[in-house]
């Protein structure tokens, strides 16, 4: 048997811009990702802590050391630049496996976006 299981989250970060007229998805600082173990074009789930809206899309890099995280495309409805939200990301694992599993937890400066 196999279950989905967190993977990876980045808890509370800020949503620099929503650009609506750009190919979804979310553009996401590289030192964000690489501290959260995401990687590009992985999908994760977006948790918006201001309005309660949930979606899934996938991961574009961003400009590393930008503090950039810009929900593009539809995406863009769901969120506006200021408003806090969480990215999770999940592996399908077996039960034995996913017991032991350890995922990766960040929580950057909420102001910057920079890993504290």
């Amino acid at each position: 048997m196999f279950i989905e299981v967190v993977k990876s989250k980045i808890h509370n970060v800020k949503v620099t811009e929503a650009n609506l007229y750009y190919i979804g998805s979310i553009t996401i600082d590289e030192d964000l990702m690489d501290a959260a173990n995401i990687i590009e074009n992985e999908k994760v789930q977006i948790v918006n802590i201001n309005n309660g809206e949930r979606l899934e899309t996938y991961v574009i890099k961003g400009e590393r050391g930008s503090g950039a995280v810009c929900l593009n495309g539809a995406a863009a409805r769901k969120a506006i630049a200021g408003d806090v939200v969480i990215i999770i990301s999940y592996a399908s694992m077996d039960l034995k496996e996913a017991k032991s599993f350890k995922p990766s937890i960040v929580f950057p400066d909420t102001n910057t976006n920079k890993i504290i």
